[in-house]
């Protein structure tokens, strides 16, 4: 078998609608954000087969409530859910809980840099959050697809490893909440899940 895994964000959240960074701290998914997941998790069901997959989620409340939604449409029990603190979003260190527009017009030309999220004061690195991916990508079982439920920029990590993409690569990725991304054999399929909700 040639296992696949299956990279997904967690729906729009309350502090993603305002514009807020959430790093470690948390938010409950908005109304919209549970309708992007369960779109996502409709068409994700076309992808597996019974009992060849495994959900692993970051433990953080938004990954666990998207897990939740994922776990009903596959019809499996929410203790299917492998709740792993490796895939869990970067640390933002002191700006956690900041408004992006606060902090653009504090640092107009460092937010210009794509890479910026990962230059927060305090913040995790890079190279933090690849050491702990590869980490648990070495422990992953080889018999079943992988279903990752995970965050904007641990998912835009760990995909670029994934897809050996270079550093300038990988800032160019889109982190949508309406879509999944599939990965087999260092390949990498973006798999759009539209939903006729209206984003507020």
């Amino acid at each position: 078998m040639n296992k696949r895994i299956f990279i997904l964000r967690h729906g729009q959240t309350v502090f993603n609608s305002q514009r807020k960074l959430q790093g470690h701290c948390d938010s409950p998914l908005t109304p919209h954000g549970i309708t992007q997941v369960e779109d996502v998790s409709a068409t994700l069901k076309t992808y597996l087969s019974p009992d060849q997959f495994y959900v692993y989620a970051s433990p953080l409340g938004r990954t666990i409530q998207t897990a939740q939604i994922v776990c009903d449409a596959l019809e499996i029990p929410y203790s299917a859910i492998i709740k792993e603190p490796r895939i869990k979003e970067y640390f933002l260190g002191d700006w956690e809980q900041q408004s992006i527009h606060s902090l653009t017009e504090r640092y107009p030309e460092f937010l210009q840099q794509r890479d910026w999220l990962v230059k927060t004061p305090n913040g995790e690195t890079l190279a933090d959050v690849q050491q702990r991916l590869t980490s648990w990508l070495n422990e992953l079982p080889a018999d079943k697809d992988i279903v990752v439920v995970s965050h904007g920029l641990t998912g835009l990590t760990l995909r670029a490893m994934l897809a050996n993409l270079s550093y300038d690569e990988m800032w160019r990725q889109e982190i949508p909440q309406d879509a999944f991304f599939m990965v087999q054999n260092g390949a990498l399929t973006r798999v759009d899940c539209f939903s006729d909700d209206v984003i507020n």
